[in-house]
């Protein structure tokens, strides 16, 4: 959300662009599309860890997105049970239905059930899974778990993305405008914790605000 807001102060709005997001990104996404602001989102409580309730996220989300549908989003989810990669619609589903399928950490969280099937986080399968997204002159990704996060982690990350970039640009030729963590970033998470504590989370919004910014466009 940090690189959205800073991408929105250089005249980059992106509230009206089709969105595909996965895991985090769904909510980046839902956020975007709907206008709700990142302090909405920040004033959320943060979910005990591991909670097998079911709809522990969903109902969160409903907190800030009610609701409401958008056919602008898209979120990636794995279906179970063969963990199939799968893009799902705000055209089908509520929004707060669809970050609660897309973010839905296993072994952390209860899987999210839409419509016939269950669905865990999008992530399991691809971090950002550009090769989905939609044709474009310019397409921006935003990839928090790429480049120099999470050491090897990141690196595996950053090879598939690199990978899905390059099949996007062979069938649409547009242009990537690409933010993922840099050297002087990747130290505000550096354990898989990290990821689900709030004080970070307010940090990283800074650095991709600070980052969009100030980035080369």
């Amino acid at each position: 959300m940090g690189v959205v807001d800073g991408l929105h102060t250089r005249g980059i709005d992106l509230t009206t662009s089709p969105m595909l997001g996965t895991s985090a990104g769904s909510w980046v996404a839902a956020a975007t599309a709907l206008g709700v602001p990142f302090s909405a989102v920040a004033a959320l409580p943060v979910p005990r860890f591991p909670n097998p309730k079911s709809g522990v996220l969903a109902a969160s989300a409903e907190k800030v997105f009610g609701k409401s549908n958008n056919a602008l989003v898209h979120v990636v989810a794995c279906q179970l049970p063969q963990l199939r990669r799968t893009q799902l619609s705000a055209s089908d589903f509520p929004l707060s239905s669809l970050v609660a399928a897309s973010s839905a950490v296993p072994g952390l969280l209860a899987p999210q059930k839409l419509g016939k099937h269950f669905y865990i986080d999008g992530g399991v399968r691809s971090g950002v899974s550009v090769d989905w997204a939609h044709p474009s002159e310019t397409l921006v990704v935003i990839a928090p778990l790429a480049g120099a996060m999470f050491g090897p982690f990141g690196s595996f990350v950053e090879r598939k993305m690199r990978r899905e970039i390059k099949e996007w640009q062979e069938k649409y030729s547009g242009r990537i405008l690409l933010f993922a963590p840099k050297e002087s970033t990747s130290h505000i998470a550096t354990l898989p914790q990290h990821l689900f504590d709030k004080e970070i989370a307010l940090s990283a919004y800074e650095h991709g605000l600070n980052e969009a910014t100030n980035a080369i466009l």
